[in-house]
C-alpha cells in the first residue's frame, strides 16, 4: 500500500480492518476499512440524523480509507467485483473483531484522479462533495482538495435504523468474568494494604484494597470504563466478592460490589504509578512467572498533552499473548524511548523471561542491561543499525550458519 497508492499508508484511525483479495495464491487488491469521519455534511444529510444521535451511532458507519487494485495483469471488473465481495462479509467480520455491526459504508474519492466507476458499479451512491478541510492537530485546516462523498448501505433500511435510538444498540462484548484462587487474591489484597489511602475516614464504606482488587480484575478481563468496571463487579458472583474483600451487608448479608461513583473516585485519587510498581510482580506471576515474554513498546496519548502542548508519551511492558502491562513509565518531554526503557524494566523481575523491542531499541546498553538482569532477548535490526545489519546478512549467508547444514 505505501509503495503503490497515492496516499500511502502510515495508519488506520480507531476501529480497522484490512483485506487482501486473492485469486488462485496472487494477490489482486487491498482494502483498508476503519472508524467514520467525524464531521460529513453530505454523509450527515443522507442519513438524516440529528446530531445528538450522531455521536451515539457514528460506530456503526465505517470508512473504505484505501482501496488499492495491484499492478500486474489487468483483469475486467476487478474493482467492482472485490468492492462486491468485501462488501457481504465486512459486517460479519467487524461484529466479530469489534463487538457490533456496521450498517453503512463511505469513502471519499478524489475527482482530479477518479471517477468512482467501480464504486457504482458495486452498488454505493454518491451524496454530495466535502468543503476540502482536513483534521490536523485537532483542528480543521482548508487543504483546497475537495472530495466526492460515496456511501453505501450494508443492511436495509441503513439510514432509519441509523437514526433510531431504540434500535440495536452499539453492542460491544461484555468484560468476561475472571477464575482466581484464593490464593492470589490474598495475595492480591496484601500487596494492595501497603499502598496509602488519601480519602477521609468520614463515610468510607468500601475498603481500598477491595475496590482497587476490583478494578484491576475487571480490567484484566477486558473493561475499559468505569462504568463497565462496575457492571463487571455487578455480574461478580458472591463467593468471588468475598474473595476480593467487598463489603458484607448487614441487613441483606450479602456482598455487596462497589458502585461506578465510587470506583471513579478511588480510581482518580490514586498514585497511579505507586499502584503499577506494586503491581508488576504479582501480575508476571499471574501471567505464568518465567519462561513469559514481554514486549516493551510506546505509544503517544491521543489527546493528552503538556502544558507546552507536546504529545504525553508512554512507555509501556506488556506480557505476549494476554496484552497484561507490567509495568509503564512517561518519557520525558524532550527525551525519547531509549533511556526510559532501562527505567522501565528495572523494576520488573526478568530472570528467565525473553523481551522483545522493535528497531529503536537494539542498542548494546540495553542488551547488557537484560543480561545482567538475567533475561533473553529479541530485537529487530533495520537500517537504523547498518553495520550490525551488514554483519547479520553475511552471517546468515554463510555455509556454516545454522550449525545444522553441517551435520
Amino acid at each position: 500500500m505505501r509503495e503503490h497508492h497515492y496516499l500511502g499508508l502510515q495508519s488506520f484511525v480507531g476501529e480497522s480492518l484490512r483485506y487482501v483479495a486473492e485469486w488462485q495464491g496472487h494477490w489482486m487488491a487491498l482494502l483498508g476499512w476503519c472508524s467514520a469521519a467525524l464531521k460529513c455534511q453530505a454523509r450527515d444529510r443522507f442519513i438524516g440524523w440529528p446530531e445528538v444521535v450522531k455521536w451515539q451511532r457514528l460506530g456503526l458507519v465505517i470508512n473504505n480509507a484505501r482501496f488499492l487494485i495491484l499492478p500486474g495483469e489487468r483483469v475486467v471488473n476487478l474493482a467492482s467485483r472485490v468492492l462486491s465481495l468485501n462488501l457481504k462479509r465486512l459486517s460479519g467480520d467487524w461484529e466479530l473483531a469489534y463487538g457490533h455491526p456496521v450498517f453503512l459504508a463511505e469513502t471519499f474519492v478524489d475527482p482530479r484522479r477518479f471517477s468512482g466507476t467501480c464504486y457504482r458499479a458495486a452498488g454505493w451512491v454518491q451524496v454530495g462533495t466535502t468543503r476540502g478541510y482536513g483534521r490536523r492537530a485537532g483542528r480543521y485546516e482548508p487543504h483546497g482538495e475537495p472530495k466526492t462523498v460515496w456511501v453505501r448501505p450494508l443492511v436495509r433500511q441503513a439510514a432509519q435504523r441509523l437514526c433510531t435510538l431504540g434500535g440495536e444498540p452499539m453492542m460491544k462484548s461484555e468484560a468476561k468474568l475472571m477464575k482466581l484462587s484464593q490464593s492470589k487474591a490474598d495475595e492480591l489484597l496484601c500487596i494492595l494494604m501497603s499502598l496509602p489511602d488519601c480519602r477521609h475516614r468520614r463515610g468510607r464504606r468500601h475498603d481500598q484494597a477491595s475496590l482497587l482488587a476490583v478494578a484491576i480484575c475487571a480490567v484484566l478481563c477486558g473493561a475499559r470504563s468505569y462504568v463497565a468496571i462496575a457492571e463487571w463487579a455487578g455480574r461478580c458472583k458472591q463467593n468471588f466478592l468475598k474473595r476480593l474483600g467487598c463489603r458484607k451487608d448487614p441487613c441483606s448479608k450479602s456482598y455487596r460490589p462497589p458502585s461506578e461513583a465510587t470506583i471513579r473516585r478511588v480510581l482518580q485519587g490514586i498514585d497511579a504509578e505507586q499502584v503499577d510498581r506494586a503491581l508488576s510482580d504479582w501480575l508476571q506471576r499471574l501471567g505464568g512467572g518465567e519462561g513469559v515474554a514481554v514486549a516493551i513498546d510506546g505509544k503517544a496519548l491521543r489527546g493528552a498533552r503538556h502544558e507546552s502542548g507536546g504529545q504525553v508519551h508512554l512507555l509501556s511492558a506488556m506480557l505476549h499473548g494476554t496484552g497484561v502491562i507490567l509495568g509503564q513509565c512517561e518519557v520525558e518531554e524532550k527525551s525519547n524511548e531509549i533511556p526510559a526503557a532501562p527505567q522501565l524494566l528495572e523494576r520488573i523481575e526478568l530472570g528467565g523471561v525473553t523481551v522483545t523491542a522493535d528497531a529503536l531499541h537494539t542498542q548494546s546498553e540495553l542488551a547488557n542491561f537484560l543480561k545482567e538482569k538475567g533475561a533473553d532477548y529479541i530485537f529487530t535490526v533495520k537500517d537504523n543499525q547498518p553495520t550490525l545489519k551488514q554483519d547479520i546478512a553475511e552471517l546468515f549467508g554463510s555455509a556454516a550458519f545454522p550449525p545444522s547444514r553441517l551435520l
